[in-house]
């Protein structure tokens, strides 16, 4: 974390205050490094830090230093077009940033950079607009994830109200809506209707993405884990294979075209697949969160069943995950286990057991 410099409220030119960044209480301490971002205590500078201000840090000089006169109409646009652009890249950092630590489960380290995200949206789209519903999502959730059912319930009304009077509001953020009210509901131990808003989440995201697909998956990995709770092992088994099958399918992709790109030889080229075929670190955060779950429900066999082929697909999914992450010793990990399950006589798909062959040869070629 940034050290601390300490301000005096007393010496603010007249009619100016610097309030705290998290709470608006007036502030007595001011970051050193950027030198436009205030705090009332060490706890919330350090909270700040933690949460998203790292990451935002130089990026919000130019937003909060009053920009230089200029006579020029033409260079006045082009500044408040910086400036609109700046602000936008601030909403898209602190949303992705706190999806990571949601997935992370670092709930109080979310509310700092769904406030940022919040306040640049506010002053961008108005007090209205539907641009501010991700932001409220991510405090419900981190309220939710916290404990704090009372608070997250507020949060998902105002991102409900604003749903309802809109429209045209995205299938994308109606779908994040659902899955935060089902979540809501789980936390409250109301499974039937949390089983009904994830319905309406895959509904709303299949519309959008289509019905395997990542962002879709969320919601059948949710219902599994309620299914989990309730003691039903078949639905559990179902939906979370159903949740590795396309997590596997996604990284296959991904990784199939990284090998082509990795032999292509105009360097632009190969900059514009990287960037087409990623995973950003919220989903980075998220294949982790869900792939390491199932590994552990499935290998430690809490549902009291051994299903070969999920122990086959979820260990092969972690190890491409791995192998893109650039984590070698985790990549031959799952790879064992993998071999120990396929060595076993059993009646496994032999498309599953060829997919994993082939994974295995692309990774002993990389590591020769």
């Amino acid at each position: 974390m940034a050290t601390t410099t300490t301000i005096n409220p007393l010496a603010n030119p007249k009619g100016t205050k610097k309030l705290c960044e998290l709470c608006q209480k007036p502030a007595y301490i001011q970051c050193p490094n950027c030198r436009v971002t205030y705090y009332c205590d060490r706890e919330h500078q350090k909270l700040d830090w933690d949460g998203i201000h790292a990451e935002t840090c130089q990026l919000l000089i130019p937003l909060r230093t009053p920009l230089p006169f200029s006579s020029s109409a033409d260079e006045r646009a082009h500044r408040e077009r910086q400036q609109l652009n700046r602000q936008r890249q601030i909403i898209e950092l602190a949303r992705t940033h706190g999806q990571k630590l949601l997935f992370e489960s670092k709930y109080d380290l979310v509310v700092p950079a769904a406030m940022l995200c919040l306040k640049f949206s506010i002053g961008l789209y108005g007090l209205n607009s539907i641009e501010l519903v991700p932001s409220y999502l991510l405090l419900g959730e981190a309220s939710i994830g916290l404990g704090r059912l009372k608070q997250g319930e507020d949060y998902l009304s105002q991102a409900q109200w604003t749903v309802l009077k809109t429209p045209e509001c995205p299938n994308q953020i109606k779908s994040k809506l659902y899955r935060n009210l089902g979540l809501l509901h789980a936390a409250k131990k109301n499974h039937s209707e949390a089983l009904l808003q994830l319905a309406d989440d895959i509904y709303h995201s299949s519309l959008v993405y289509g019905t395997d697909h990542i962002h879709t998956s969320g919601g059948y990995f949710h219902m599994a884990n309620i299914f989990l709770k309730e003691g039903s092992p078949e639905k559990t088994l179902t939906l979370y294979d159903r949740v590795v099958t396309v997590w596997f399918a996604h990284l296959s992709l991904l990784i199939k075209e990284h090998e082509k790109t990795a032999n292509l030889e105009d360097p632009a080229a190969i900059v514009a697949g990287q960037d087409e075929l990623s995973l950003d670190v919220a989903q980075e955060a998220e294949a982790k969160l869900v792939l390491n779950t199932i590994q552990t429900v499935v290998q430690e066999k809490i549902l009291h069943k051994e299903d070969h082929e999920l122990t086959i697909k979820v260990h092969a999914a972690l190890a491409m995950l791995h192998y893109i992450l650039n984590e070698t010793s985790k990549v031959i990990e799952m790879l064992d286990v993998i071999k120990k399950v396929v060595d076993r006589p059993s009646n496994i798909n032999s498309k599953l057991v060829e997919s994993y062959q082939q994974f295995r040869l692309i990774v002993e070629k990389h590591l020769s």
